[in-house]
């Protein structure tokens, strides 16, 4: 649910925590590790690193081997745009329809991703789009917060929180604060194999 707005407070998603409840949880609140996810919805690596790991990272997280917090940027609108910032609303609307939306919501967004150069994601229809592919997502609820930029201002407090963060770029994924890589040489996404290789060699 979100929080209550009356007396002036600003709107918060379902699913999330930390100061401003800037922090998206994804997985068992009580798991024994956290994997930090840093990303940006216009990033064209991020991109490359959802469609090669999204999906087994949160498969991961089901099976109770970490829980997923997800810390999001919209620093690519410095360069031009707003589509970060309403890409990241859109998110927070999935977020109040639960965490399996949201999830496959995420990876729709990033494998519709507009090129970088364009601000594709400012546009209302643009987010619209996906989440009728979303089973449960295109609900009147979900198609108002993003119409109305419901949570534009929540957007705002977690591309803020992840500035103070000092992650410098994205995708990063930090496992229990340790960074783990997710791009091989190529800017591509490692394998499943290697990127949970480096897990076990951490935590067993």
């Amino acid at each position: 649910m979100t929080s209550d707005t009356s007396g002036g407070a600003t709107p918060v998603p379902a699913h999330t925590s930390g100061p401003g409840n800037t922090v998206v949880l994804y997985g068992d609140e009580g798991a024994a590790h956290v994997l930090g996810v840093y990303l940006d919805p216009r990033c064209p690596y991020c991109k490359r690193m959802e469609n090669g790991l999204g999906t087994v990272i949160r498969e991961a997280a089901d099976a109770g081997r970490f829980r997923v917090e997800y810390h999001f940027a919209t620093f690519l609108d410095d360069a031009g745009g707003s589509g970060s910032l309403h890409a990241l609303a859109a998110l927070g609307a999935a977020l109040d329809e639960g965490s399996g939306p949201f999830a496959l919501y995420l990876r729709l967004l990033y494998a519709e991703q507009p090129p970088e150069g364009e601000d594709g994601f400012a546009d209302e229809e643009t987010l619209l789009k996906p989440a009728g592919e979303v089973p449960g997502l295109a609900t009147e609820a979900f198609t108002r917060k993003v119409s109305e930029g419901v949570y534009l201002p929540w957007a705002r407090t977690v591309s803020a929180a992840f500035e103070r963060t000092g992650v410098e770029a994205t995708p990063t994924v930090l496992a229990d604060g340790d960074p783990v890589a997710v791009l091989g040489p190529g800017g591509y996404a490692v394998t499943p194999e290697a990127f949970f290789a480096q897990l076990s060699e951490r935590w067993g």
